[in-house]
């Protein structure tokens, strides 16, 4: 069964693929980060990944399941294809990524929510004018290591303009602290998208906890 968008599944919104927990199973990683209480998963398995098409497909299959028993949304990153194939709730796209127009068409009847990347205000204008999305992930606020391809930071300033800009909830991405939390929840962000804050972490309840409490307040 999906889980139906609404703004505070982005409150603590985990990312990752198999190329960020190296030598460890995701699944056990998932396993991990569900128990902490995300509140949203993206598999963005890409970039230094050595799996195969056919590997990552069941690798996603048992990610899903998971986050289907824990009533956690399952986002795909950038692949509609894979996505449509494991029914994921969500779909995330970046701007370099399948056209947002396309990628609402192929998922209009399938009921899965979509997010896209903005960091400018011209991508957020743009991204006003198109009826079906539900979220913006944006930044990076501070430099980010989890990424090659990041666009400039945009820090505190200019992601509080994107949020009074946008039209729907923004989740703020890169380079994300524990101690930066306060400030990013200032700006209006309904939450945060981290990797490494989590991976990297040897107490992710903890995190995971100030994530959640920092974002208490119903985004628009």
């Amino acid at each position: 069964m999906s889980v139906t968008f609404e703004p505070g599944l982005l409150r603590a919104y985990f990312v990752a693929g198999s190329q960020d927990v190296p030598g460890r199973d995701l699944r056990d990683v998932l396993a991990t980060m569900l128990a902490a209480g995300i509140t949203a998963y993206q598999f963005r398995d890409k970039g230094a990944s050595t799996l195969t098409p056919e590997q990552r497909l069941a690798l996603g299959r048992d990610l899903r399941d998971q986050c289907r028993a824990a009533n956690v949304p399952f986002i795909v990153d950038d692949d509609v294809e894979m996505a449509l194939q494991l029914n994921a709730d969500g779909i995330h796209v970046g701007q370099s990524d399948e056209r947002i127009q396309q990628v609402l068409a192929a998922t209009d009847d399938r009921q899965m929510f979509v997010g896209l990347s903005c960091s400018t205000a011209d991508e957020v204008a743009a991204a006003n004018q198109i009826d079906g999305i539900a979220y913006l992930g944006s930044g990076p606020i501070y430099p980010t290591v989890s990424k090659d391809d990041a666009d400039p930071v945009i820090g505190t300033a200019g992601l509080a303009q994107l949020v009074v800009q946008s039209k729907v909830p923004v989740v703020a991405i890169g380079g994300v602290t524990l101690e930066s939390l306060p400030a990013i929840a200032q700006t209006g962000a309904a939450g945060v998208a981290v990797i490494t804050l989590l991976t990297r972490h040897d107490q992710p309840q903890t995190a995971v906890a100030a994530m959640r409490a920092a974002f208490t307040k119903p985004a628009k």
